[in-house]
């Protein structure tokens, strides 16, 4: 039986203060604030073009692959499973694992790459949480009276914490958010819940691509094989692929049921009774137990290993980073050919600051066509890029 860590939770006097907005807000329907945070973030802009942003393989090699978009609803079903069976808050676990990845650039984590070297070359980072914040209180304008959407305390706070903590010295901005402290369980659930979705999920997507092979994946996952092994004892003349298909499902829930009784496990060694004493830890409370960790550390190096740096794909990654680059400095160099819209932000934050977030606004397609523009531009004379040039076939060098 599974320990009820429902005063751990945030509920009661947590609720009431973490359900904090900047700016009043109507509250007369039967919705819960983070009930209302998460039907904010799904109508968000943002959010719909996390159908357009890569996951591990663009939407164009596929129509069957993840997308952002994809992957979130998976993140947020396992989300809502643990943090239901722990009697935590789930409302606020959905609406952190729904937002959790609505920060990331196009191109997935080439993108980000890219994205961030652009902006150390003027003294800046690019940070997928911190961008996150960002589109959450500034850029997402649907209110008469505001911008931003407006969303809770707490669901804030999680978006910056949910994965790590940041020192108030190197980000004052975020002094509103607890620092030194640790986030509530419902935060720190998500990026386990991030992890166990996407190993399953670049499994089967390494297979449906042709670029893992079952077999290959069996002989060097356990967790994969023992469930695999599971599911043969039981339909033994099933096609190879429809175990397989089983076998990912079953090694989801050995991680989530893992998850559940080690975070529980954690939080009861701990001797936490309430959200205070979550906070005032020295680490986090979210595990999973040392055997499965050691598992799920193999299959993510398997990934590594034979998928994310296959050179199928690192060739797309270096596209991608080329891509970015590229436009990336051209709007630097001629910051009039960007939307007026990005005018006033850049003389508050900085031109290279205001195209990083542009940049980290758009889809797979839609970076694709401005690159594009920005190609024919330079051919017909109307720019250039330094060491960037355009070859007689238009192509990028």
């Amino acid at each position: 039986m599974v320990p009820n860590l429902h005063s751990c939770g945030v509920f009661s006097e947590e609720e009431r203060a973490l359900s904090l907005r900047a700016f009043p807000a109507p509250s007369s329907d039967e919705r819960t604030a983070f009930e209302r945070d998460r039907d904010r973030i799904v109508q968000a802009r943002a959010f719909r073009r996390l159908a357009g942003k890569t996951q591990v393989f663009t939407s164009r090699a596929s129509d069957h692959f993840r997308s952002r978009l994809t992957h979130t609803i998976e993140v947020a079903q396992v989300a809502r499973q643990v943090a239901g069976a722990l009697h935590l808050n789930a409302d606020l676990a959905e609406a952190l694992a729904l937002v959790h990845d609505i920060g990331h650039p196009p191109f997935g984590h080439a993108g980000e790459r890219a994205l961030d070297a652009c902006l150390r070359q003027h003294a800046l980072s690019f940070d997928h949480n911190l961008h996150a914040l960002r589109i959450v209180e500034r850029f997402e304008q649907r209110y008469a009276g505001h911008r931003g959407l407006n969303l809770t305390l707490g669901t804030r706070e999680g978006i910056v914490k949910h994965s790590r903590d940041y020192a108030v010295e190197e980000h004052p901005g975020l002094a509103r958010y607890f620092p030194g402290q640790k986030p509530p369980i419902e935060a720190q659930l998500i990026d386990l819940a991030d992890e166990i979705a996407y190993l399953t999920a670049d499994l089967d997507d390494g297979v449906e691509s042709g670029l893992l092979e079952i077999g290959h994946i069996r002989e060097n996952v356990e967790i994969l094989r023992q469930s695999y092994l599971a599911v043969e004892r039981v339909h033994p003349r099933a096609e190879e692929k429809y175990i397989f298909h089983d076998a990912l499902q079953a090694m989801q829930k050995t991680l989530i049921l893992d998850l559940i009784h080690a975070t529980a496990a954690r939080v009861e060694s701990a001797g936490a009774r309430s959200l205070q004493d979550i906070r005032a830890l020295d680490e986090r409370v979210a595990v999973l137990s040392p055997s499965v960790e050691a598992l799920r550390r193999q299959g993510k190096s398997y990934l590594y290993e034979t998928l994310y740096t296959c050179p199928a794909l690192e060739l797309e990654h270096e596209k991608a980073e080329e891509v970015i680059r590229a436009i990336f400095g051209y709007w630097i160099q001629y910051p009039e050919e960007l939307p007026e819209s990005y005018a006033e932000d850049a003389r508050s934050d900085g031109l290279a600051r205001v195209v990083a977030d542009y940049i980290a606004g758009m889809t797979d397609n839609f970076i694709l066509l401005q690159y594009a523009e920005v190609r024919r531009k330079i051919r017909l004379g109307h720019g250039s890029l330094g060491g960037f040039r355009v070859s007689g076939s238009g192509e990028a060098r």
